[in-house]
This record gives structure tokens, sequence and C-alpha cells, in this order.
């Protein structure tokens, strides 16, 4: 039995559409590696004030819960094998997901997920995404302290370590996030 040519055309566009939408997860995954870059070391603390969270945050917005969950996935293993995504003052590859930071990292496919899940579910508002973007923060700060909490054996530690100096910078983060996502939606929208 021979195909018909919208067979063909259809397979066609479905394998341009899968080529697309790994081209985006690894653009996205790219991008957090871009935000890590960005790096500012504190001498107080392990944990070093990155944009690696905003960019979580702004993939998780914008591509949804699947596609964030999956592009910071792709990001982790690709720092696992050695990739230079992480952040620079870290040790790199496993060492960095197992040292202080770890907590964080690891988080990072659920945070995004997390936050494209809240987006998805509604009107894609600025409220929405800086809820969405709160919510997604407590999980990584929680998976983040929780960890260090086994460097530091402190609770008290931990927090002073890893929460109490990014807390201003993380509402920033947060809020231009939110501001990128609904404004990148309108625009979107418009298009379409």
């Amino acid at each position: 039995m021979q195909k018909t040519a919208t067979q063909i055309l259809s397979r066609h566009d479905r394998g341009l559409e899968w080529a697309l939408q790994i081209a985006v997860v690894a653009g996205a995954s790219l991008f957090v590696a871009l935000c890590a870059r960005l790096t500012l070391p504190l001498p107080f603390t392990p944990v070093p004030l990155t944009l690696q969270n905003f960019g979580v945050l702004l993939v998780g917005l914008t591509l949804g819960s699947r596609r964030g969950f999956a592009a910071l996935a792709l990001y982790l293993v690709e720092g696992a094998v050695g990739m230079p995504v992480f952040n620079p003052a870290g040790l790199g590859g496993v060492a960095q997901l197992l040292g202080p930071t770890g907590g964080y990292l690891l988080a990072y496919p659920l945070v995004a997920a997390l936050a494209g899940w809240i987006m998805e579910r509604g009107k894609k508002t600025f409220t929405r995404a800086a809820v969405a973007g709160l919510l997604a923060e407590v999980v990584l700060f929680a998976s983040g302290i929780s960890w260090l909490v086994t460097f530091t054996h402190s609770f008290a530690q931990a927090v002073r370590f890893g929460l109490y100096w990014f807390v201003f910078a993380e509402v920033i983060k947060i809020m231009a996030a939110a501001a990128i996502a609904t404004g990148w939606q309108c625009a979107h929208k418009a298009h379409s």
C-alpha cells in the first residue's frame, strides 16, 4: 500500500517538531549555564551568589513543566560529565553536585517543573508567575539548606550559609523572571 503525500508530510512535520523541541531544551540548558557564569563568591559562605536560579526560574516559567524539567535535567547531566556549565567558583563535575551547593543544583529540575506547572494552570499573569517563582524558590532553598545541614551538622549554620545572604537577590530574581516570562507570553500571544 502506498503512503499518501499527507502521511509523509505529517511524519516529516513531526520530525521537525521533535528537532525543534530538542533544540529548545538544549538551548535552555545552555542559557542556565551562561547565567551560572555570572557568579559572585561570598567570603562568609561556601554558596556563591549566581544568576543560575534566575535562569532556572525563567526556563520553567517560559517553557513549562515538562520542557523545563528536561532542560534542567540535561543541565545536570552536562555538568556531571564535566562540561563547564556550573558556576566557576566550584569544583565542577560530580564533585560540585556532591559539594555544598549540590542540594540547590539537584533541585533545579524540580524547581523548573514546579514553576512551569503553576504557570500552566491558569492565566499567565505577572502575579501567577511571581507566585510560581516564589514557591519554586521555597523548594530550591529547602533542598539547598537540607543539603548544607549534612555539611555543617547545624540547621542554624546551614541557614546562615544558604539563605540569609540571598533573600534580597532572590526577590529581585523572582520579580525579573516573572516580568520577562509574562512579557514573553504576551509577545508570543500577540505574534500568534
